[in-house]
């Protein structure tokens, strides 16, 4: 296979002409592949880690918002939305050993970075100390994103003093004051708990009981749960309810092992929803710009890239495969100008900046969710998810005429 050379253009990510050549062409080596995903990753981290470490996020970050009107109000969430969510996504890498030298310098450096901005985001003396249930409910979305970060990524709670330790579980234990509506907000709460399962703290039990057990109400079958008693057409099976059930359950049924068959049962939801991801991502590396919170972007695939992670991906989805949809998905959007503003943040918008496209809630920091596509960077360079030979994905091999098993409902 012809080796290309990938360039980046002024920060952003792009190839020439394009990360995929027309259907039925060969595709870059996968080495390549995963030094375009780190550029990724470094382009959102750095501007929300390095602000936040010099305590100066608050000063530095755009509060944008769909409407000039919004801003004063989630001026109070924003900057948590971006850090919790952030981190979220690029935990798993900042856990990772074995590193290639390059690598591992990068980590280093943003590891560090975090360990600083936790600090000053707990800290009521810090000036970027974080709304964590002070006022309104957003906090509990986004201290839980922050919690599942420290689930993915031990590593930083134990590089955390005792001081900065004791902030996070008092930050944490705020959100108690917010009553969750009866939607995937039920799995925030339980993730918080479930962390606390994870550093050996009490934790209350039936947060995490009422939100499984809603779930399972939900469920509407086919791998599809509604967002509360209806089903709602969007990606929040793939932003929260898959990966939170996968990792909550993980968890309690450690301890618990009554909830062992409710795991299981999930589980094989987890697959037949991982499959269906695999089959939205068009030859181009799009996918049907359908519900609410489109401007999360590759957010959208926060599931499939969580299954990839566990290295619980169906057996009909080889990791090559999944590699290469995903970064289709990751090429498809960072080759669009205006995905950042001029200093480096990311502006609202699906391809570009869109910022119609923003509902009441969205924000700057909200679109620090997109950063979850980055999960498998925690797995090893000599997994088959990034040393496998490039393969197509679902949509380009039936474009290419390969004769493949219908597809069929769990």
């Amino acid at each position: 296979m012809k080796r290309r050379k990938f360039l980046q253009n002024a920060g952003m990510l792009s190839i020439s002409p394009l990360l995929l050549p027309a259907i039925g062409s060969a595709m870059p080596p996968a080495t390549n592949t995963r030094k375009q995903w780190i550029s990724f990753l470094e382009k959102l981290a750095n501007p929300v880690l390095s602000a936040l470490a010099a305590d100066e996020l608050k000063q530095k970050m755009p509060v944008e918002t769909g409407q000039p009107s919004q801003v004063k109000d989630r001026a109070k969430y924003s900057h948590l939305e971006a850090f919790g969510r952030l981190l979220a996504g690029i935990a798993p890498w900042l856990q990772a050993d074995n590193l290639n030298a390059g690598e591992a310098q990068l980590q280093h450096k943003y590891f560090s970075l975090a360990v600083k901005g936790i600090n000053n985001a707990v800290n009521r003396t810090a000036k970027d100390y974080m709304n964590w249930g002070d006022e309104g409910g957003q906090p509990l979305v986004d201290a839980s994103f922050f919690a599942y970060a420290m689930i993915r990524c031990p590593k930083l709670w134990q590089a955390l003093d005792a001081g900065t330790q004791s902030n996070v579980i008092v930050a944490l234990r705020k959100t108690h004051v917010i009553k969750p509506p009866e939607s995937n907000w039920l799995l925030f709460a339980a993730m918080i708990e479930a962390f606390f399962i994870s550093i050996k703290e009490p934790f209350d039990a039936q947060r995490i009981k009422y939100a499984v057990d809603r779930h399972q109400e939900w469920y509407k079958g086919d791998g599809m749960y509604g967002d509360g008693p209806e089903f709602h057409w969007d990606y929040y099976n793939s932003f929260v309810i898959h990966p939170y059930l996968y990792d909550i359950l993980k968890i309690v049924s450690a301890k618990d092992p009554s909830y062992e068959p409710i795991q299981q049962k999930v589980l094989g939801h987890n697959l037949r929803y991982a499959v269906i991801q695999e089959r939205l991502i068009a030859t181009d590396g799009s996918y049907p710009p359908i519900g609410r919170s489109i401007t999360y972007r590759t957010g959208a695939f926060h599931h499939l890239a969580n299954m990839a992670l566990q290295k619980q991906l169906p057996k009909q989805l080889k990791p090559a495969q999944v590699r290469c949809g995903l970064t289709a998905v990751i090429e498809k959007f960072t080759k669009e100008k205006g995905l950042f503003d001029d200093n480096g943040w990311l502006t609202i918008g699906l391809y570009g900046h869109q910022p119609s496209l923003g509902e009441g809630y969205i924000s700057t920091g909200s679109l620090y969710l997109c950063s979850a596509i980055l999960l498998p960077l925690g797995l090893p360079e000599s997994d088959p998810f990034w040393a496998d030979a490039d393969e197509d994905w679902t949509a380009r091999k039936l474009a290419n005429s390969v004769d493949l098993p219908a597809d069929h409902s769990l």
